[in-house]
């Protein structure tokens, strides 16, 4: 083997090797994954490749390499609960992989994958072993292509290659789609490695479940399209997609026997080290709270730099869910006090020249790590008492599993996710039912969510609209790479029908009421990306001698079926079009342009943002809308009057001088590196279009964006704020409107004032004044008149005290009071008391906007005898269709039905009857 390489050299070594045979280097995505709703987060290399895979998409090169951030906590992928317990599992990975669209196959990767592990590695031949596959059912044909490649490579063994199954060596995208055979590459570590010796009928071997044969590679050669479970065809092209583990390989090639002992976590252990006050020998005999710190302070913060914050749900939710857990596992080795930011500056330091969103999301990361602690901190104790509680009350009925209600309600009261929960739950042998707790969690609209390894196919279209294209581009119809699609310059084109697609099949014409989806040759459409709403318009014939258009076709939305296509949708309004017809498309111009306005205005938005509150207010999602902006960022509390009052005046400020709006196409590498913004879930290429506004000193944005702006910011109008709000938490949500919609606004609100201040008999400019006044005086009024309705109260009540009868000795007064609030009955009780300090019990009702309320008072000597109000509020609110609470000596009730109040006030002396005092 080679002299040891950092972790930092190896995937340099990987990416140069692919990069010296003809990849492209491919740059990871960020963990959201860019235009993919079906998943929560990247769990493999592939992701951002899907699209060329489902066909409805084209890259420009056939090559790639990377090496890809990843997380794998939901879903059919999930690793949460291995983590910590072995030395091999993780929430974040990162993963090498290089692929092949329609270029290279099955030969080369195999040869490559040798020559980069015997040759550049130096990795031991004789330690190295294959698998292929061959199919259980014998319906599938074996991979015996494979087999035949790994046996031709120098020095490898050949009974190394081994054959198993569908569930080890055939790899789907989905139930349908694209799929194929793999070769999965193992590495026999030594019998050291195995963690099964000594246990009876252990056999040490490849997926034979010990330690000692390691999984690094996977080889995916995708040569099939599945139709239904044993239905497949071969692909017109195929692929190779690859997949292997970085830290296992550095593991390999550091020569330790855990990850987490790599160079990759040294520094995140050295400082666990220094705040433990542990030797390594401590460290490693308790090894399991420091893997599972390592592993969620470098997950947490990848979230944090690609702009998840923890919260309430979705991806924020487990981002919360990791932080908590590291916070706890800290307690278990005596760290007490906030300590997840050093070890994230540790992960930084680590990763940040790779990953330069660390460093450049460092101060917010940290922030948000120690804020997430403190929050936490504060109820931790108190939820963990509980629980504990709890399972002790259910162990105690023999029962074993805590119920998926109380296991949410410890998350929605004391913040315990459902992980945390399970973790005690099993230190104390017993477990937790988490379909029920996510059953609780979707009833109240929160849920971590997780789509499938590769989401819904998506692409089901692509292969009946890849046939007519390839036709229409062989007649030179149609461009060879699509569709030529430029929604910058052209909204009105002269254009052909190329093909009509109704019903799920081509057809050569439609009539009207049709919903059809229209290929043409070209468009000026812009299709929804990048949180900007599609185009609408029409597609209409061109007018005859007297002007008259035979068909109309309104468009509605646009949609991609297929790589390079772009399909118009929407429906006849009257006529038959029919393919070849010559067409005019006109995109609906004033829709477009109050989108433009408010897109522009976004951009401004989102720069007065990073200037008033800090650069850690990002964008987590938007809308782009023709009536408004909706604009979600990342910052921990509600928006103060002023600094919104600040954002609305940065944004106003720019829109007055007139800024030039300057689009530019540039490597998305030169763009990143120049400042350009990445947005929050965006998928980009790798030359993208920049949208800079100002210049110079007067540069206000610079963000990488592929949607429609003004050519300068004086066109947007005025920029009004409408709301600012919660959309999750962490997660501020801004409303504004721009244009046509801030006239309209402005106006109205004219309107309203104008109106005021003729009601007020005054002017506009002093209405203001006038409200206040009149608010002071109707609240001297109100407290007046609560004044005096509490002196007559207390005087009808006073009269009323003669009334008190004597029930066992008692003085019991029960009585309704008409008009009254419960903080009136309470005073009203007082009194009460004052009269009869001792072997007294009062009993008041009232009735409020047609609800009844109780409130009952007894004395601190009955209470000594066993009595308590909160006992007698709720047999006297039984009837009431309500319940109560408090304390012994006060306790209050509500119900429903009111007309049962006075027979319910004069069942008290039953209840005291009852009690034999």
């Amino acid at each position: 083997m080679s002299p040891k390489m950092t972790g930092a050299e190896i995937r340099k070594t990987y990416i140069d090797f692919f990069v010296e045979h003809g990849h492209t280097y491919v740059p990871s995505s960020p963990l959201v994954p860019g235009g993919d709703a079906t998943l929560l987060f990247t769990n493999a290399g592939m992701v951002q490749f899907k699209d060329v895979f489902l066909g409805t998409d084209k890259r420009p090169y056939t090559r790639a390499v990377n090496s890809q951030k990843c997380m794998r906590v939901a879903g059919k992928h999930n690793d949460l609960d291995d983590v910590g317990r072995d030395d091999t599992h993780h929430t974040f990975f990162e993963m090498l992989g290089n692929w092949s669209f329609g270029d290279y196959y099955k030969k080369e990767a195999i040869e490559w994958a040798w020559q980069l592990f015997t040759e550049v590695w130096g990795l031991e031949r004789e330690r190295i072993w294959a698998t292929c596959f061959k199919d259980e059912y014998g319906k599938i044909p074996s991979d015996d292509e494979a087999v035949q490649f790994w046996q031709n490579q120098p020095g490898f063994i050949p009974d190394h290659v081994l054959f198993f199954g569908r569930k080890d060596n055939f790899w789907e995208m989905a139930e349908t789609g694209p799929c194929g055979p793999c070769s999965e590459i193992h590495y026999d570590r030594g019998e050291l490695y195995c963690d099964k010796a000594g246990q009876a009928g252990h056999i040490c071997q490849v997926n034979g479940n010990c330690a000692r044969y390691l999984e690094l590679w996977n080889l995916v050669f995708i040569q099939y399209n599945r139709l239904g479970p044993d239905d497949l065809e071969p692909l017109p092209a195929k692929h190779v997609d690859t997949g292997m583990g970085f830290e296992r390989i550095v593991s390999v090639l550091q020569d330790v026997d855990s990850n987490y002992k790599t160079d990759l976590f040294a520094g995140v252990m050295d400082t666990l080290q220094t705040l433990t006050g542990t030797i390594r020998k401590e460290m490693y005999s308790d090894f399991t709270p420091y893997r599972v710190i390592a592993d969620h302070a470098r997950s947490a913060s990848f979230l944090i730099a690609d702009g998840v914050v923890p919260g309430n749900i979705g991806r924020n939710y487990v981002c919360r869910m990791i932080v908590r857990r590291a916070a706890r596992f800290g307690t278990k080795i005596g760290l007490t006090e906030p300590f997840l930011a050093k070890v994230a500056s540790a992960i930084i330091d680590e990763y940040g020249a790779f990953y330069p969103e660390l460093d450049k999301h460092r101060q917010a990361i940290l922030d948000n790590l120690t804020r997430e602690e403190i929050r936490f901190a504060r109820t931790v104790e108190f939820g963990t008492a509980h629980l504990l509680s709890m399972l002790e009350s259910i162990r105690n009925q023999n029962i074993l599993v805590l119920d998926g209600e109380s296991a949410f309600n410890l998350y929605a009261t004391y913040g315990l996710p459902l992980e945390i929960t399970k973790d005690i739950a099993r230190e104390n042998n017993m477990d937790v039912d988490e379909p029920g707790f996510r059953a609780a969690m979707d009833e109240h609209r929160v849920t971590s969510g997780g789509g499938k390894a590769m989401g819904e196919l998506g692409g089901e279209d692509a292969d009946i609209w890849r046939g007519t294209v390839q036709a229409l581009q062989e007649s030179d119809r149609l461009a060879s790479n699509g569709v030529r699609y430029d929604p910058y310059q052209s909204l009105e084109i002269e254009v052909e029908l190329l093909a009509l697609f109704t019903g799920g099949s081509f057809v050569d014409q439609v009539s009207q009421g049709d919903y059809v989806e229209v290929l043409l040759p070209e468009t000026g459409f812009y299709i929804e990306s990048g949180g900007q709403m599609s185009d609408t318009g029409m597609i209409s014939a061109l007018p005859d001698k007297d002007g008259v258009q035979a068909w109309e076709i309104q468009v509605k939305e646009l949609k991609k079926p297929s790589a390079g296509v772009i399909a118009h949708v929407g429906s006849v309004l009257h006529g038959s079009p029919k393919v070849g017809d010559r067409a005019l498309i006109k995109v609906d111009l004033d829709r477009r342009l109050d989108i433009m306005r408010n897109h522009t205005a976004t951009h401004l938005l989102h720069a007065a943002l990073h200037q008033v509150l800090g650069e850690h207010a990002r964008q987590a999602g938007s809308l782009v809308a023709p009536d408004r902006i909706r604009f979600d960022f990342n910052h921990p509390e509600a928006m103060t009057p002023e600094q919104l009052e600040q954002v609305e005046r940065f944004v106003n400020a720019a829109i007055a001088r007139d800024l030039p709006v300057i689009p530019q196409h540039k490597s998305r590498d030169e763009a990143i590196t120049e400042g350009a913004m990445a947005l929050f879930g965006e998928k980009y290429d790798d030359s993208v279009r920049t949208v800079t506004i100002g210049h110079g000193e007067e540069r206000h944005s610079y963000e990488l964006c592929g949607g429609t702006h003004l050519e300068r910011t004086g066109n947007i109008g005025t920029f009004i704020i409408l709301t600012e709000g919660s959309a999750a938490a962490g997660v501020r949500r801004i409303e504004a409107v721009t244009g046509r919609g801030a006239y309209s606004l402005i106006s109205k609100r004219l309107h309203n004032l104008n109106v005021i201040a003729r009601t007020l008999a005054t002017t506009p400019d002093i209405a203001p004044q006038k409200v206040r006044l009149l608010i002071e005086q109707n609240g001297t009024i109100t407290s007046q008149i609560a004044e005096m309705r509490l002196a007559l109260a207390q005087s009808e009540f006073v009269k009323q005290l003669e009334n008190v009868i004597e029930v066992d000795g008692i003085s019991v007064f029960s009585i309704l009071i008409p008009g009254v609030d419960a903080d009136m009955l309470r005073s009203l009780s007082d009194k009460f008391r004052d009269r009869y300090p001792q072997m007294g019990i009062c009993v008041l009702g009232s009735v409020i906007d047609d609800r009844p309320i109780v409130i009952a008072a007894i004395t601190k000597d009955l209470v000594d005898r066993g009595l308590s109000a909160v006992e007698l509020v709720k047999f006297v609110a039984g009837p009431l269709g309500g319940g109560g609470g408090g304390k012994p000596i006060l306790a209050q009730a509500g119900g429903k039905d009111a007309t049962r109040l006075q027979d319910a006030l004069l069942s008290v002396s039953d209840w005291i009857n009852s009690k034999n005092i």
